[in-house]
């Protein structure tokens, strides 16, 4: 399979952690900042365990990819958080059966 990352220019942002005020407030506001539109998020907690995916679309942002993903993992790490990005292409591609 030949990836081609320029077929689409979506994102998945992944967070897992433990539960606790803000987190959807302070990736939200990230993304926003930096002109990332949000397409469709799936956030749920089990026990107190919170993890959402989010699909975004790069195209408006006034940010890469890989400069997004650095800053959203290190204020994740800070907030105790797992936050990764990953181009929806390659995301599919490591997640296929």
């Amino acid at each position: 399979m030949t990836l081609s990352l320029e077929e689409s220019n979506r994102a998945i942002i992944t967070i897992l952690g433990r539960d606790q005020t803000g987190i959807i407030a302070w990736v939200s506001g990230r993304l926003a900042e930096y002109r990332v539109n949000i397409l469709d998020i799936s956030q749920t907690i089990v026990d107190e365990f919170f993890t959402m995916i989010m699909v975004v679309d790069l195209n408006p942002a006034n940010i890469g990819l890989v400069d997004l993903a650095r800053i959203l993992e290190q204020e994740g790490n800070e907030k105790g958080l797992q936050v990764k990005a990953q181009h929806e292409d390659i995301f599919t591609f490591m997640h296929r059966i």
